[in-house]
């Protein structure tokens, strides 16, 4: 039996009591951590290797969420019957949690480092990845690596207009108006991750704050438990360029690397610095190969850090953007719809070099995409993909399955929208958008948001109302900051803050923000949100100039939909035997039929009159005739007791019987009808659960015919009941009625 030496602390956290240990699991990574919150466990653990990466000029970080299907009682699909790729939610809390640890490592820090949150339980009313970011700190905290935390993540649901933290999933899906994801250390926040339903700025504002206040117990918590176990941090070596080279670079070259900042193209601009670069590496390669085999990657990396130190330079002191765009201004924005042939809805949206092209392509229930995780099987009738070629940066690259970057640009794309699209009972249709990157110079996520916006629109989809998105920046040394509005790519690759907000002239919809610092005050985010506001009122301007609303009809080659309830009952009734009505009505009316468990019934065809026809034939069946309505239908069985017949177009069946087929006696149903005869009936009610009828009184049906002779009555085969003697006797298993 293991002696294990298990330390462990409790808290009551937002209503559940939150449970740590480490001691017993996965011993051997730098640091492990085991963790319940309500009945949802995760093990975290977190390794680094030995020594730096010395090729790579950036920090070697692998953040991995493993959600393993027993978590939740299920196995998984497939044929193989095992965890595969990670699940697109999987990769998107990967990528929080990245996005989250990774600016508090330290500057030069390059040890690759790997992250791994494996999912154990889950109840299906607390998040695994709400623990996440508290998990992969804790480990890291703990451990011998080296990381400037504590920080912690939560969720702020916004309900009946009240904050609530780590709100049950139930709640959060169906009551909240707000999902908002926050990182930050005791003293400021360093992640957000939101969607909302047209928020003001102050509320999300309100929103993040109320989420760090919780955020400060689980550091602390963090702090007392790393008083107890945590190890001494590794000496490493950080990386940081010589400053004789800074020197030697900066004196050789800086004045023409300050001029290339100054040209407005990204083009041009990234030319005139490669070519420069290519110039100074040649020329100290001619002064001394081996001085120069030694020092090429400090070369590069003293240039780049000169890049780096003139724009944040030029921008902080001098308010001068490389493009010579004010702090404020946004580049210029060019809309354009119906750019494609075909396609259901189509747009190209352009914002100085970045560009989006969006489409729009309407389907049924069958078009739903299925969502199989940890937690109950789903379905999305509204889904966003976002692609960024390489050709849209002018490189060459491989092309493949998405990457974190795209699904996660793609996931805050469509949060930005869903807030905005119709119910599913005024606009019943599946919707896919496509938002395809043509050029990219800093912010295409707002850009696909605005392209599928008006693609939207261009397709007739009825949006309550138009969505633009913009990305802010952030250059700040010190006490000294700067926030800038519509920030390209290179503001972005050497600024502090990427700051995305997106929505509606109401509210905000979508929110997110990544920094490189280590934290940013309510001040610069209150800053940030209101130039994000203006912006994107000067954006929905230009967007509504295009196309001011959704267009009233869908495209020629859109497909139809109509859309009914039926009684859940009756759902039986309108598939049939082994589905052999559907397929008839399918065939004849040439439609495509989805039905769902809730008695919704989605009619697709692009001939709205084969749509009508296939409609009626289903109301036809669900149909309960009133007593006292008549029907003309077919004869499809004789009985000796009675006949049945066909109404409604076939879809409904009931019997006469035989006493009610005339006002005088007769002795078989055979005296007045043959098979395939159209009769007249009323309707009686229901008896046992059939349709009762009556020809009695009823006009057009046939008279008896009186000269039949009691051979031809007793002649009579019934598949059912056996045969008749052909002697007149009855058999004995049949009863005069």
């Amino acid at each position: 039996m293991h002696n294990f030496n298990i330390i462990k602390r409790e808290l009551e956290f937002c209503g559940r009591l939150l449970y740590i240990e480490t001691g017993r699991m996965a011993k051997q990574a730098n640091g492990s951590v085991f963790i319940r919150y309500g009945d949802t466990s995760i093990l975290v653990t977190a390794t680094m290797g030995k020594e730096p990466s010395e090729e790579q000029d950036f920090f070697p970080l692998t953040v991995d969420y493993v959600e393993k299907m027993y978590a939740s009682g299920k196995i998984p699909g497939g044929f193989f019957k095992r965890e595969a790729k990670p699940t697109t939610d999987a990769t998107l809390a990967a990528r929080l949690i990245d996005r989250s640890i990774r600016p508090l490592f330290p500057e030069g820090f390059r040890n690759p480092v790997h992250v791994v949150v494996n999912v154990l339980s889950y109840d299906g009313e607390n998040e695994p990845s709400e623990i996440g970011v508290f998990g992969a700190s804790l480990a890291l905290m703990i451990s011998d690596i080296p990381f400037n935390g504590p920080i912690a993540g939560v969720t702020v649901g916004y309900i009946d207009n009240q904050f609530v933290v780590n709100p049950y999933q139930n709640e959060l899906n169906n009551l909240s108006k707000l999902n908002l994801a926050v990182a930050g250390s005791a003293t400021s926040v360093v992640m957000i991750e939101s969607a909302a339903k047209e928020l003001s700025e102050e509320v999300m504002l309100d929103a993040v704050y109320a989420g760090h206040e919780e955020i400060k117990k689980l550091c602390a918590l963090q702090n007392d438990f790393v008083a107890e176990v945590g190890k001494e941090k590794k000496e490493v070596v950080l990386q940081s360029i010589p400053e004789e080279i800074m020197a030697k670079v900066e004196a050789d070259y800086g004045n023409r690397i300050a001029e290339a900042a100054m040209l407005f193209g990204k083009q041009e601009r990234q030319d005139a610095f490669d070519t420069t670069e290519a110039e100074m590496l040649e020329n100290y390669q001619s002064e001394n190969e081996e001085t120069y085999a030694e020092n090429e990657k400090w070369y590069k990396a003293a240039y780049e850090e000169l890049i780096r130190c003139y724009v944040r330079d030029s921008i902080l002191n001098k308010h001068h953007r490389v493009d010579g765009r004010g702090l404020d201004d946004i580049r210029e924005v060019t809309c354009e719809i119906d750019v494609l042939p075909i396609v259901h809805g189509s747009a190209l949206f352009t914002r100085g070099e970045t560009q989006s092209l969006g489409t729009v392509t309407l389907g049924g229930s069958s078009d739903e995409q299925i969502i199989d995780g940890l937690e109950i099987e789903y379905k999305k009738r509204f889904y966003l993909h976002y692609n960024f070629p390489p050709f849209s940066v002018g490189e060459v690259g491989k092309m493949g399955a998405p990457g974190r970057r795209e699904l996660g640009h793609g996931n805050l794309a469509e949060r930005a929208l869903i807030a905005v699209m119709p119910d599913k009972e005024v606009f019943p249709y599946t919707v896919r958008v496509v938002t395809d990157t043509l050029e990219s110079n800093g912010s295409s996520s707002q850009a696909s948001i605005c392209s599928g916006c008006l693609a939207l629109m261009a397709a007739g989809v009825p949006i309550k109302a138009p969505v633009a998105g913009i990305a802010n920046g952030l250059i700040m040394e010190g006490e000294n900051y700067v926030v800038l509005t519509d920030i390209m790519g290179l503001e972005d690759h050497l600024g502090d803050m990427d700051f995305k907000c997106a929505g509606t002239r109401d509210g905000i919809t979508a929110m997110q923000m990544d920094i490189k610092i280590e934290g940013i005050t309510k001040d610069i985010m209150r800053i940030a949100l209101d130039k994000a506001h203006n912006a994107r009122l000067k954006i929905l301007d230009i967007m509504q100039e295009c196309i001011s609303e959704p267009r009233k009809e869908l495209a020629p080659t859109a497909p139809r939909i109509e859309a009914f309830q039926v009684p859940v009952d009756k759902i039986g009734e309108i598939i049939g035997p082994n589905g052999k009505m559907i397929k008839s009505i399918i065939e004849a009316c040439q439609v495509e039929i989805d039905i769902e468990d809730d008695g919704w019934v989605h009619i697709l065809s692009p001939d709205q009159q084969s749509i009508q026809k296939a409609k009626e034939w289903i109301q036809s069946i669900i149909r309960e005739p009133e007593i006292g309505e008549e029907f003309e239908g077919q004869v499809t069985r004789i009985e000796p007791y009675g006949i049945f017949v066909k109404i409604l177009g076939g879809t409904k069946e009931g019997m006469v019987h035989i006493s009610q087929m005339h006002t005088s006696r007769i002795d078989s149903p055979k005296d007045m009808v043959k098979l395939g005869d159209i009769v007249h009936v009323k309707a009686l009610g229901m008896e046992k659960g059939k349709l009762a009828l009556t020809m009695k009184g009823v006009e057009g049906n046939p008279e008896p015919n009186q000269n039949s002779t009691k051979q031809d009555k007793f002649n009579t085969r019934d598949e059912h009941k056996g045969n008749y003697r052909s002697t007149g006797h009855r058999n004995k298993n049949y009863r005069k009625r």
